[in-house]
């Protein structure tokens, strides 16, 4: 059973956020939640330990799934601002690779984004406003071993920006991508501690991400209208 939206300021932005329940989406909840913003959480298998009341289980993969939550909160959907942090990983060499869980990656990271974000354009143009940020990830820019199915899904938000964005930007909507490099929240719990000491050696700034540099990241993505269609290297000085 979805949980009513409270009413707040009409002209407020309303955050969608994706991958809600743990990680980078559970940041991004508890944190624009606690400015007093409407949000709406969607998550996958992870039942969330905060902000249940906002979040709802959806495979974003089932087009039937995510039309039908659509038609629900549509009717409540203003000055959206759509934060994509859903995303799965499959690490295998690839000749070694299995096709079904390489897929997986595309349609999880990828497909899934896009089936909300055709959903979401309509209602983005009619209130000419609209945020779409999604994070892709330093994997995509440096040739790691293993990371065909991660790399290729990633750095396929940059495509799906510029074009999106070339057809949208006339209506004030945007959609960017951050590069994540090495943060000290999500994935990096499935680091051995002998591997993240050498990724942090590497690091220029010579420590892993804060979350709150995340936010400041997203935060000005959302401020300002002009950039679009881009990415932003979000690594301290990672090359």
């Amino acid at each position: 059973m979805l949980k009513p939206i409270s009413m707040q300021d009409a002209s407020a932005p309303m955050y969608i956020i994706t991958g809600a329940s743990r990680g980078i989406g559970q940041y991004l909840m508890s944190h624009f939640a606690a400015k007093g913003h409407k949000v709406i959480g969607i998550y996958n298998s992870t039942k969330p330990a905060t902000l249940e009341e906002h979040c709802h289980q959806i495979d974003l993969t089932d087009e039937a799934a995510i039309m039908a939550f659509f038609q629900t909160i549509e009717p409540e959907l203003k000055n959206v601002v759509l934060l994509n942090a859903a995303g799965i990983t499959y690490n295998a060499l690839a000749h070694k690779a299995e096709l079904t869980a390489w897929r997986q990656v595309i349609d999880t990271n990828v497909v899934a984004l896009f089936n909300l974000t055709k959903l979401l354009l309509p209602v983005m143009r009619q209130d000419n406003y609209g945020r779409i940020i999604s994070f892709s990830s330093v994997v995509a820019q440096s040739g790691i071993v293993g990371t065909s199915a991660y790399a290729a899904s990633k750095s396929a938000l940059w495509g799906m920006a510029k074009a999106i964005a070339a057809e949208n930007a006339i209506k004030n909507i945007t959609i960017n991508a951050i590069n994540l490099g090495y943060f000290d929240i999500g994935m990096i719990d499935k680091v051995p501690a002998n591997m993240l000491a050498g990724i942090v050696e590497k690091i220029p700034a010579k420590r892993l991400g804060r979350p709150e540099e995340i936010i400041s990241a997203v935060e000005f993505m959302i401020s300002n209208a002009y950039l679009n269609g881009t990415s932003v290297d979000l690594n301290g000085g990672l090359f």
